[in-house]
């Protein structure tokens, strides 16, 4: 089969679309054809490699899959062929205390498809049951695919970790991007006033498409003084982070005293300014968040399912163009999700 891969850690150039073995279904799972797969900054991140993770290689990317069941192993229950299913990027072990409590996203063994191993972006992938979805019948497989990681991780942070509720004032950073258009949708679907940040005019409007209440440019304006024109001088009870680094300085001064901040990632860096008096004088708390458990993945798909949550698909490419879908996330170009279609 036909699969995006890359041999070593490093630019794009080590991207190559090659021949590889086909998977078959492992006995507890099944065999998807492949009819889409997103792009996220993960994917970057393995291919220049990431320090404290043995990323396999030669390694497939590619954590946000749907298709439709090809095969099915011969202990896989309540599945067969035909059947259209998104995949849950998590792998856990089920056996350790977290696992056992539910909190598979806490596992001890936690890694993530694509990632700890080869992921879908290839004709073909294989995987055990517990990781599926199905998804209904004419919901687009490529809208599907463009949810699977960004909406758990979005839910997580905002309605879990970060406890928004009806009426208070979250500040989502970097909104062009996958997780923070989500956390955009999901803050709104809370009832809270959301002030987002973005780059372009462009992706201003379309941040405003998406229910933001406030649109601030990062290039032009300094955030945390525009929020508090915004609130008042009171500042926001939750921020929605995945950037680190560049916002984080605005981040701790937009929040009001008792304020939240979640964050995800860290795709300027990853040792802020840590600003420890801001923490006790304003008695700040921020909290770390990746990916989310099952339940978390269940409630919003549901919610995507239902068209309550709008999946921002930037455009769809045919695999052979995965170039171009990897340089344009590279470039910041994209709002919302580039998929790739094998």
């Amino acid at each position: 089969m036909d699969a995006v891969i890359h041999r070593a850690h490093g630019g794009l150039d080590q991207l190559e679309l090659a021949a590889v073995p086909e998977p078959t279904a492992p006995g507890d799972g099944v065999r998807l054809r492949v009819a889409a797969c997103g792009l996220n900054h993960l994917d970057l991140w393995t291919l220049q490699g990431i320090e404290g993770v043995t990323i396999p290689l030669p390694h497939i990317p590619g954590s946000d899959i749907a298709g439709t069941v090809d095969s099915v192993g011969p202990r896989a229950s309540g599945w067969k062929e035909g059947d259209r299913v998104v995949v849950n990027p998590s792998l856990w072990c089920g056996a350790c205390e977290f696992c056992r409590r539910g909190d598979i996203n806490y596992c001890t063994r936690y890694g993530i498809i694509g990632e700890h191993i080869d992921g879908g972006m290839a004709q073909y992938f294989a995987c055990a049951e517990k990781h599926l979805l199905k998804v209904p019948e004419g919901f687009p497989l490529e809208v599907a695919a463009a949810a699977a990681l960004v909406y758990q991780t979005a839910w997580r942070m905002v309605a879990v970790r970060g406890g928004l509720r009806a009426g208070q004032w979250v500040l989502v950073n970097g909104a062009g991007g996958g997780v923070a258009s989500a956390a955009v949708q999901i803050a709104k679907l809370h009832g809270a006033h959301v002030v987002a940040t973005t780059s372009t005019p462009d992706k201003e409007r379309s941040v405003r498409a998406l229910g933001a209440d406030y649109v601030l440019n990062y290039r032009t304006q300094e955030v945390d003084r525009e929020v508090f024109k915004i609130t008042g001088k009171r500042g926001v009870d939750l921020v929605v982070d995945s950037v680190g680094k560049d916002a984080w300085r605005a981040n701790l001064r937009a929040l009001a005293r008792g304020g939240r901040l979640v964050t995800c990632g860290a795709t300027t860096g990853n040792n802020p300014e840590a600003m420890v008096h801001l923490l006790f004088w304003k008695q700040l708390t921020v909290h770390g968040s990746t990916m989310g458990n099952w339940h978390d993945f269940e409630n919003v798909m549901r919610l995507v399912f239902q068209g309550r949550l709008r999946p921002v698909v930037d455009r769809v490419l045919p695999m052979r163009d995965f170039r171009d879908a990897f340089a344009r996330l590279a470039a910041g170009e994209q709002f919302g999700k580039v998929v790739l279609a094998p």
